[in-house]
């Protein structure tokens, strides 16, 4: 008997396919339109440090890729911040700091605010949630980074949603039907990280079946993911 597929977050790790993080790629939306607009006014910001939060898959890196394309800015991810590091990261005079969150190294990040500020450098760093929910060891750093201005995206509506499940699969040279983006709309999460996800999981199962990627595949896909977790199917 064959095996069943897994499920399309299992389907989705490890997928090597190219999204572009173009200026012209990127879906204007109410969920986003204020980053946006912020963003694009640099360097005319309400302050020089800014935080972009959001939950994930909601288009921080592509915004953050944006920015530092037209700003020259160094991208680092906040796992990867040092102390030691601080003043060459800063050296271009504008950083993203990617994905910062407790945990993060408190003492380099301290630093680097502090560096930051003296130099006059733009900083851009992108988080899951605003900074003032955080739990940290320093006090002086929760309170700097309560200070900074925070740029929030919002989940996708239903229209930014239809919008990236048509861009994504449009990468990958998938022409799909109305039955089918009807489908995914009511039956995955809404995130665009739940996008990526079921588009890749139907991609690389319309290859590995040597089927189209059409409502009957996602019924299959879906289906088996939901028996997996022990739900109730609604097809």
């Amino acid at each position: 008997m064959p095996s069943r597929p897994a499920g399309p977050e299992q389907l989705s790790l490890g997928f090597a396919h190219h999204e572009s993080l173009a200026r012209e790629d990127f879906l204007r939306m109410p969920s986003n339109a204020a980053a946006l607009d912020t963003l694009d006014r640099w360097p005319d910001w309400p302050a020089r440090a800014l935080v972009l939060a959001g939950p994930a898959g909601s288009g921080k890196s592509h915004l953050a890729a944006i920015w530092a394309a037209r700003a020259g800015a160094r991208i680092l991810p906040a796992s990867a911040l040092n102390e030691a590091a601080v003043p060459e990261v800063l050296a271009a005079g504008a950083l993203v700091l990617e994905d910062v969150r407790p945990g993060v190294d408190e003492v380099a990040l301290f630093h680097l605010l502090n560096l930051a500020r003296d130099a006059g450098t733009f900083l851009l760093s992108t988080a899951l949630a605003p900074p003032a929910g955080w739990t940290l060891r320093l006090a002086d750093l929760h309170s700097r980074l309560r200070a900074m201005p925070v740029l929030q995206l919002a989940p996708p509506d239903d229209a930014l949603l239809r919008a990236v499940l048509v861009k994504l699969f449009a990468d990958r040279q998938l022409a799909v039907d109305e039955g089918l983006l009807v489908y995914l709309e009511r039956r995955i999460e809404r995130s665009l990280a739940a996008a990526r996800a079921v588009v890749a999981a139907l991609d690389r199962e319309g290859l590995r079946q040597q089927r189209p990627v059409n409502r009957a595949l996602a019924v299959e896909l879906l289906g088996a993911a939901a028996e997996d977790a022990g739900e109730e199917t609604d097809v």
